[in-house]
């Protein structure tokens, strides 16, 4: 059984419950993106929508086929496919759900991915809790796209809220 944190964020290699001291971390790390995620809304600029892969949950399907007026059954076949027990777009790099003005066709039902990109999804949430982890570790954002509006958000504002907490993690 692979250990998950918060019920969602599956933590691979970690078999049994998570240990006191990494919890602790990745509750701080949590909290940050949360804090980062409640103060910076969308712009909707769409440029998230164009990855490579895109999971829906299955406290997803329900919501998003509701949003399409579109028989659960029927909304499955139509616009996802399952692989290794997780539930995927079919059409991605843009989302088949993204509209030529780079608004979401389904923005109030959009999976739960997309709600917490790019704040509390693992690859920034596992950058934040690997800098806290390891002390004097830096907060390396260079993955990031400088491009986007909410990016560029966390890397000038990301070090800083870390620092507040943290002040041995370098930038």
């Amino acid at each position: 059984m692979v250990a998950k944190y918060r019920g969602k964020y599956e933590l691979t290699g970690l078999k049994g419950p998570i240990p006191e001291e990494m919890l602790h971390n990745l509750d701080i790390s949590y909290e940050i993106c949360h804090e980062m995620e409640g103060h910076n809304h969308c712009e909707q600029c769409g440029r998230c929508c164009y990855q490579d892969f895109i999971i829906v949950l299955d406290s997803d399907l329900e919501r998003m086929a509701e949003k399409l007026e579109m028989p659960l059954r029927t909304f499955i076949t139509t616009y996802l496919y399952r692989d290794k027990g997780k539930w995927f777009i079919k059409k991605t790099n843009p989302c088949a759900f993204l509209q030529e003005d780079k608004r979401c066709a389904i923005h109030d039902a959009r999976p739960e991915v997309c709600r917490d990109f790019p704040y509390t999804v693992s690859k920034f949430m596992s950058r934040v809790y690997l800098a806290l982890q390891d002390n004097g570790c830096s907060l390396d954002l260079e993955y990031m796209d400088k491009e986007w509006p909410c990016t560029q958000r966390i890397i000038a504002e990301a070090p800083e809220m870390l620092r507040r907490i943290r002040p041995d993690v370098k930038n």
